[in-house]
């Protein structure tokens, strides 16, 4: 076998892998191994701060600050505070008219310091993080509390539903279809060790495990395995509920995609992740799995389409493979009638991590955000 055909197989290899090798190796693991029970804590009922950055959110802000003083938690308990982030339209207003306990007007910052802001100004022990756009369910917090029950739990995030808002020409996206995906792996991997990402939906810290970082960075990414290195867990309860409207089309994914990108990037180049300092044998190999190969599919797809290119010739496997390959681009070039959709987003989120990286090694990566087309 050539050095080329062992890199081109090589490729194919670990893409497999990560795509599907990876989940079935985590249920086979599930039944093999001694998992760990769901953290369920059901008398714990901590003091809890429910935060939310906004910029200019006038259009959600009175439904988010009306849903979550309306959540199952004993008012007393429950503090409701709005981080405005350089809002220039009436989001201060309407979060105060809606009740919030806490509106704080801040400059424009970006989104990771107005949590922090949102963090010191709140009284809460469990502090839980969700987006203006999120509706979450009535027992939410009370299912999040139960996980931090365990005292060994730093970090969790609940199960944010995606929906698609809109229907007809534009209303593509499949990001419904890779969450029902991503969800299934999280839920392995909580049993089995802890979380390798969170969702910014939903997602709750102990105040005593919270810790202030780049501003460039992302809670979603960073908290969970850090909370690792400290010796604390990171879970995911899938009984904690919300629902989010998405991006409606794939190319406006792709975008939203490219940009929060960015900020994973400079969370995993940077923030530590690929140290295995802290890990443990078999979070390691989740990170490695989970977030280090994800994160290179699309640099694995471009080796394998190169290198087989060379291949070519060489016997029918390697015209085979090569046919799929191009099968997969032309399909998702065509992707605009449904069976071709799912082909589409695939190769479309992975041109995005790749802008993504693109992105973050040319020019400094912001620390503002902005509101995704059509999630409102």
């Amino acid at each position: 076998m050539t050095v080329v055909a062992v890199i081109f197989w090589a490729a194919v290899g670990l893409l497999l892998y990560t795509q599907l090798g990876y989940p079935a190796l985590l249920a086979v693991l599930a039944r093999l191994v001694s998992a760990r029970s769901a953290p369920d804590a059901p008398g714990f009922e901590p003091s809890v701060a429910v935060i939310v950055a906004a910029h200019n959110e006038e259009s959600v802000i009175g439904a988010k600050v009306a849903n979550a003083l309306a959540l199952d938690w004993p008012r007393e308990r429950l503090q409701v505070l709005v981080a405005a982030d350089g809002c220039t339209d009436a989001t201060v207003a309407r979060a105060r008219e809606a009740g919030a306990d806490l509106v704080l007007e801040l400059g424009r910052v970006g989104k990771i310091p107005a949590l922090d802001a949102g963090v010191a100004a709140s009284r809460g022990e469990l502090i839980v993080f969700s987006d203006a756009n999120v509706a979450l369910e009535p027992g939410a917090i009370a299912q999040l509390a139960r996980a931090f029950g365990d005292p060994a739990v730093g970090y969790a995030c609940g199960q944010v539903v995606f929906h698609q808002a809109g229907a007809g020409p534009g209303a593509d996206n499949q990001e419904g279809l890779y969450w029902r995906y991503e969800m299934a792996v999280r839920t392995l991997e909580s049993r089995l060790a802890s979380v390798t990402a969170g969702n910014g939906g939903l997602h709750a810290v102990r105040r005593s495990a919270y810790v202030v970082i780049d501003p460039r960075m992302d809670h979603d990414i960073y908290f969970p395995f850090q909370m690792v290195k400290r010796g604390l867990r990171a879970v995911y309860v899938p009984q904690a509920r919300a629902t989010e409207k998405m991006v409606p089309s794939i190319e406006g994914e792709f975008a939203r995609k490219r940009r929060f990108m960015t900020h994973v990037w400079i969370t995993v180049l940077r923030g530590g992740m690929l140290s295995p300092r802290g890990y443990g044998l078999r979070y390691g190999l989740m990170i490695l799995s989970h977030r280090v190969l994800r994160y290179s599919a699309w640099a694995l797809h471009l080796v394998a389409l190169v290198t087989n290119a060379f291949l070519l010739g060489r016997g029918l496997v390697y015209d085979a493979t090569f046919a799929v390959q191009v099968t997969l681009y032309v399909t998702a070039a065509l992707g605009r009638v449904r069976p071709f959709l799912i082909a589409r987003y695939y190769v479309t989120m992975n041109a995005s991590i790749a802008l993504g990286l693109w992105d973050y090694l040319r020019a400094p990566t912001p620390t503002h955000w902005e509101t995704a087309e059509g999630t409102r």
